[in-house]
């Protein structure tokens, strides 16, 4: 009994660890996308493609109200996220208007923003270490 025991705890922690992994594969996965529509809007500014930047915008707004994207529950994080979309929104604005200039500076928006949100998500967890 003893044994048998101890060989459903093994097999509990494996699934466990399993379930982690692929959350945080989901996760990356997820970051790597944001990542990529980043550097279609920076491609497209480059390019003075504002179709393509106001796709991408569009595309990092629908990843921020992915479950993914909520890593945090807090009335900050919250905040951030909104932030986020509200600049991403400047940004396919300024495509649609193909205004270089106001897209380039929403662009550096929503840049800033992730900057700083992923600085404030990574404090929060070193915290609670």
């Amino acid at each position: 009994m003893k044994n048998r025991s101890v060989l459903i705890l093994c097999v509990m922690l494996a699934c466990a660890s399993l379930l982690a992994a692929n959350q945080a594969t989901g996760l990356r996965d997820f970051m790597r996308a944001k990542l990529k529509h980043s550097q279609t809007v920076l491609d497209g500014l480059v390019r003075g493609d504002m179709v393509a930047v106001g796709r991408a915008a569009q595309d990092l707004k629908l990843l921020s109200l992915e479950s993914t994207w909520q890593v945090l529950q807090t009335e900050q994080y919250i905040n951030y996220s909104r932030q986020f979309r509200a600049d991403a929104d400047a940004l396919a604005e300024a495509a649609k208007k193909n205004n270089l200039d106001a897209a380039t500076s929403a662009f550096n928006k929503v840049t800033t923003r992730c900057v700083e949100c992923h600085k404030y998500v990574r404090d929060v967890r070193m915290a609670k270490k």
